[in-house]
């Protein structure tokens, strides 16, 4: 266990840095864990992949837990539409309920978000300028990173803290039991040179403890549409140089050695959707 997942109690928000926190859910009967985050800046509050329908009550009762009031969510933020993301967005409308409540993401995934019965406005990271100021001028960035892994996908860099938002990039499969919120690599895995195990579960021969990069490598072989896409996404993620990256799957990576080991690693793969198949 490192140092950060000492004591942490996952039935309540996990602060970040300051003013974001992990409102997410700890799933101890799956293998792949979904992520919102809560940016609360003053008077006004900015969610974050806000999660799946059956996640709401969880994910709301820790936002209320930051202190902060439902009416203080301005902007909902969906990287992309699949459902663990947007589910709950008829949910935190009518909790929220302000009139003038903006949903930001991509033109290219608002006609599917609107089949979540969206009643808000909706606003294009293009028709901003790809970024978000809010009312103390703290600003987040958005950087688009198409087919990564829907043709709207794009990824949110709050330049205050410096962490990175990176929706399904960096995300990953972990054994049922030994997920943790913050990933530390174990010091053998940078030089490792021992056969990948198969499945998350399976026990790697060097640190006998299930192999972290096997789960990441799975799910980007499963998630991702093919090498070309992943590895565009991944220069962008190079050139911002996050100091914190928090996907919307898995575990958040902290250590500058961690993040340029797996950007290193997902760079090299060439199996990713269908070049691993033809």
């Amino acid at each position: 266990m490192t140092v950060l997942n000492q004591n942490l109690d996952y039935d309540k928000p996990v602060k970040l840095a300051e003013g974001v926190y992990w409102v997410g859910f700890n799933d101890t009967q799956s293998r792949l864990h979904s992520n919102p985050y809560l940016i609360h800046d003053g008077d006004e509050a900015v969610l974050i992949d806000g999660g799946s329908r059956p996640d709401f009550s969880t994910v709301m009762r820790k936002v209320l837990q930051t202190g902060i009031r439902p009416g203080q969510i301005s902007h909902l933020i969906y990287q992309h539409y699949d459902p663990d993301l947007c589910g709950s967005i008829p949910n935190l409308e009518q909790i929220i309920g302000r009139s003038d409540l903006k949903l930001i993401s991509k033109q290219e995934n608002n006609p599917f978000i609107r089949h979540y019965s969206v009643r808000s406005e909706m606003v294009c990271i293009d028709r901003i300028g790809r970024q978000l100021t809010l009312q103390s001028g703290r600003v987040l960035r958005f950087f688009s990173t198409p087919y990564a892994h829907s043709a709207g996908s794009f990824i949110t860099y709050d330049e205050s803290s410096g962490i990175l938002f990176s929706s399904d990039l960096f995300g990953g499969i972990s054994e049922v039991s030994n997920w943790e919120l913050f990933l530390e690599l174990h010091q053998k895995c940078g030089p490792c040179t021992q056969p990948q195990p198969q499945e998350p579960d399976d026990l790697c021969d060097d640190i006998q403890a299930p192999c972290t990069w096997t789960g990441l490598h799975l799910f980007h072989q499963q998630i991702m549409p093919c090498n070309k896409a992943l590895h565009h996404a991944l220069s962008i993620v190079q050139a911002i140089r996050p100091t914190m990256i928090a996907p919307q799957h898995g575990s958040i990576f902290y250590r500058r050695e961690d993040i340029d080991y797996t950007i290193q690693r997902l760079m090299a793969m060439n199996d990713i959707g269908i070049d691993g198949l033809v």
